[in-house]
Protein backbone atom coordinates (compact mmCIF):
# COMPACT_ATOMS: atom_id res chain seq x y z
CA UNK A 1 0.00 0.00 0.00
CA UNK A 2 1.34 3.45 -0.89
CA UNK A 3 1.97 6.36 1.43
CA UNK A 4 -0.18 9.47 1.07
CA UNK A 5 0.49 13.17 1.63
CA UNK A 6 -1.93 15.53 3.39
CA UNK A 7 -1.77 19.32 3.42
CA UNK A 8 -2.64 20.09 7.05
CA UNK A 9 -3.46 23.74 6.38
CA UNK A 10 -6.56 22.64 4.44
CA UNK A 11 -8.09 20.01 6.74
CA UNK A 12 -11.63 20.39 8.03
CA UNK A 13 -12.35 21.50 11.60
CA UNK A 14 -12.74 18.50 13.89
CA UNK A 15 -14.72 20.00 16.80
CA UNK A 16 -18.12 19.97 15.04
CA UNK A 17 -17.61 16.32 14.06
CA UNK A 18 -16.64 15.33 17.61
CA UNK A 19 -19.68 17.22 19.01
CA UNK A 20 -22.03 15.48 16.57
CA UNK A 21 -20.62 12.07 17.51
CA UNK A 22 -20.92 12.89 21.22
CA UNK A 23 -24.63 13.62 20.74
CA UNK A 24 -24.88 10.17 19.09
CA UNK A 25 -23.21 8.52 22.10
CA UNK A 26 -19.60 8.29 20.87
CA UNK A 27 -16.81 10.05 22.73
CA UNK A 28 -13.62 10.93 20.82
CA UNK A 29 -10.74 12.01 23.07
CA UNK A 30 -7.03 11.62 23.76
CA UNK A 31 -6.17 8.45 25.59
CA UNK A 32 -4.82 8.74 29.14
CA UNK A 33 -1.59 7.17 30.37
CA UNK A 34 -3.49 4.88 32.76
CA UNK A 35 -5.31 3.38 29.75
CA UNK A 36 -2.20 2.00 28.01
CA UNK A 37 -2.91 -1.67 28.75
CA UNK A 38 -6.58 -1.51 27.88
CA UNK A 39 -6.01 0.34 24.59
CA UNK A 40 -3.06 -1.86 23.64
CA UNK A 41 -5.12 -5.03 24.29
CA UNK A 42 -8.00 -3.63 22.21
CA UNK A 43 -5.70 -2.88 19.28
CA UNK A 44 -3.94 -6.28 19.47
CA UNK A 45 -7.22 -8.21 19.70
CA UNK A 46 -9.11 -6.34 16.98
CA UNK A 47 -6.40 -5.18 14.57
CA UNK A 48 -2.74 -6.19 14.81
CA UNK A 49 -0.13 -6.96 17.47
CA UNK A 50 2.37 -4.77 15.57
CA UNK A 51 -0.07 -1.84 15.77
CA UNK A 52 -0.46 -2.40 19.50
CA UNK A 53 3.33 -2.16 19.82
CA UNK A 54 3.47 0.87 17.55
CA UNK A 55 1.02 2.97 19.60
CA UNK A 56 3.14 2.58 22.73
CA UNK A 57 5.36 5.33 21.31
CA UNK A 58 2.30 7.60 21.23
CA UNK A 59 1.67 6.95 24.92
CA UNK A 60 5.23 8.10 25.69
CA UNK A 61 4.56 11.53 24.16
CA UNK A 62 3.22 14.59 25.93
CA UNK A 63 0.54 15.21 24.98
CA UNK A 64 -0.25 11.58 24.23
CA UNK A 65 -0.61 11.14 20.47
CA UNK A 66 -3.29 8.43 20.63
CA UNK A 67 -6.99 9.22 20.33
CA UNK A 68 -9.72 6.75 21.24
CA UNK A 69 -13.39 6.35 20.40
CA UNK A 70 -15.69 5.13 23.18
CA UNK A 71 -19.33 4.01 23.07
CA UNK A 72 -21.09 2.94 26.27
CA UNK A 73 -17.78 2.73 28.13
CA UNK A 74 -16.20 0.42 25.55
CA UNK A 75 -13.49 1.13 23.01
CA UNK A 76 -14.72 1.09 19.42
CA UNK A 77 -11.79 2.74 17.66
CA UNK A 78 -8.41 4.42 17.91
CA UNK A 79 -6.10 6.67 15.92
CA UNK A 80 -2.47 7.59 16.52
CA UNK A 81 0.22 9.84 15.10
CA UNK A 82 3.98 10.37 15.43
CA UNK A 83 4.43 6.72 16.42
CA UNK A 84 6.40 5.09 13.59
CA UNK A 85 8.00 8.22 12.19
CA UNK A 86 7.83 11.96 12.68
CA UNK A 87 4.83 13.54 10.96
CA UNK A 88 3.19 10.15 10.24
CA UNK A 89 -0.49 9.45 10.86
CA UNK A 90 -1.38 5.93 11.93
CA UNK A 91 -2.09 3.30 12.83
CA UNK A 92 -5.84 3.66 13.13
CA UNK A 93 -8.83 1.36 13.26
CA UNK A 94 -12.56 1.25 13.97
CA UNK A 95 -14.50 -1.90 14.85
CA UNK A 96 -16.32 -3.22 11.80
CA UNK A 97 -19.77 -2.82 13.40
CA UNK A 98 -19.02 0.88 14.02
CA UNK A 99 -17.74 1.75 10.55
CA UNK A 100 -19.65 4.17 8.34
CA UNK A 101 -20.73 6.33 11.30
CA UNK A 102 -18.07 9.04 11.07
CA UNK A 103 -15.84 7.63 13.82
CA UNK A 104 -12.89 6.96 11.52
CA UNK A 105 -13.18 10.45 10.06
CA UNK A 106 -13.19 12.02 13.54
CA UNK A 107 -10.15 10.00 14.65
CA UNK A 108 -8.29 10.87 11.44
CA UNK A 109 -9.00 14.59 11.74
CA UNK A 110 -8.23 14.70 15.47
CA UNK A 111 -4.82 13.16 14.75
CA UNK A 112 -4.15 15.42 11.79
CA UNK A 113 -5.02 18.46 13.92
CA UNK A 114 -2.58 17.12 16.52
CA UNK A 115 0.13 17.13 13.85
CA UNK A 116 -0.87 20.60 12.70
CA UNK A 117 -0.69 21.88 16.29
CA UNK A 118 2.87 20.54 16.44
CA UNK A 119 3.72 22.93 13.62
CA UNK A 120 3.66 20.62 10.61
CA UNK A 121 2.20 21.88 7.33
CA UNK A 122 2.05 18.38 5.77
CA UNK A 123 1.52 14.87 7.12
CA UNK A 124 2.15 11.41 5.74
CA UNK A 125 -0.32 8.57 5.95
CA UNK A 126 1.95 5.55 5.92
CA UNK A 127 0.85 2.45 4.03
CA UNK A 128 -2.62 3.90 3.47
CA UNK A 129 -5.24 1.19 3.20
CA UNK A 130 -8.49 2.80 2.07
CA UNK A 131 -7.03 5.33 -0.37
CA UNK A 132 -10.44 6.67 -1.44
CA UNK A 133 -11.36 7.33 2.22
CA UNK A 134 -8.26 9.46 2.77
CA UNK A 135 -8.71 11.30 -0.53
CA UNK A 136 -12.30 12.16 0.38
CA UNK A 137 -11.86 12.99 4.07
CA UNK A 138 -8.65 15.03 4.07
CA UNK A 139 -7.61 15.58 0.45
CA UNK A 140 -4.70 13.13 0.70
CA UNK A 141 -2.76 12.31 -2.46
CA UNK A 142 -0.76 9.18 -3.22
CA UNK A 143 3.01 9.61 -3.01
CA UNK A 144 4.52 8.02 -6.14
CA UNK A 145 6.98 5.15 -5.67
CA UNK A 146 6.29 4.93 -1.92
CA UNK A 147 5.89 1.13 -1.71
CA UNK A 148 7.11 -0.69 0.37
CA UNK A 149 7.87 2.39 2.46
CA UNK A 150 8.81 2.38 6.14
CA UNK A 151 6.65 -0.65 6.92
CA UNK A 152 8.90 -3.00 4.97
CA UNK A 153 9.90 -5.59 7.57
CA UNK A 154 13.56 -6.62 7.34
CA UNK A 155 13.06 -8.92 10.37
CA UNK A 156 10.64 -11.13 8.46
CA UNK A 157 12.09 -14.51 7.69
CA UNK A 158 12.63 -14.80 3.99
CA UNK A 159 13.61 -17.86 2.05
CA UNK A 160 16.12 -17.83 -0.75
CA UNK A 161 15.43 -19.36 -4.13
CA UNK A 162 17.82 -22.22 -3.24
CA UNK A 163 15.90 -22.91 0.01
CA UNK A 164 12.55 -22.99 -1.80
CA UNK A 165 13.83 -25.47 -4.39
CA UNK A 166 15.59 -27.68 -1.83
CA UNK A 167 12.30 -29.09 -0.58
CA UNK A 168 11.25 -30.03 -4.12
CA UNK A 169 14.17 -32.38 -4.77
Amino acid sequence: MPDMLVQLLKIAPVDPIISKLRSAGVIIRRANAHEISRVQEFVAKNFARAWADEILVGFARQPISVFIAIRDGELVGFGAYECTRKCFFGPTGVLEKERGKGIGRALLLACLWGLREMGYAYAIIGGAGPIEFYQRECGATVIPDSVPGVYHDPLKKRTTKAQRHKGKE
